[in-house]
């Protein structure tokens, strides 16, 4: 369950960025964004193995939890323009 949170926080996060921000801005907010959501990912990776989990365990949901709003973001930014 927080597994769909989260990957829902980064969605919603990055569709508020394409739908409020002008053209010309959105590749920098999209780089900016990419970024500070692989920050997130990591710190709930720390959080994870802190709880117990093996790498092995959390790096698939991880890689989930980053890849999903971020090719979200990318794939509607390219297909919408």
């Amino acid at each position: 369950m927080r597994t769909l949170i989260i990957i829902s926080i980064g969605l919603c996060i990055g569709f508020i960025l394409i739908g409020f921000l002008p053209k010309k801005f959105q590749i920098i907010a999209g780089i900016i964004f990419s970024l500070v959501w692989a920050g997130v990912v990591f710190w709930n990776l720390t959080l994870g193995l802190s709880h117990g989990y093996t790498l092995a365990e959390e790096l698939q949901i991880q890689l989930l939890i980053f890849f999903v709003p971020v090719t979200a973001y990318w794939g509607y930014f390219l297909f919408k323009n």
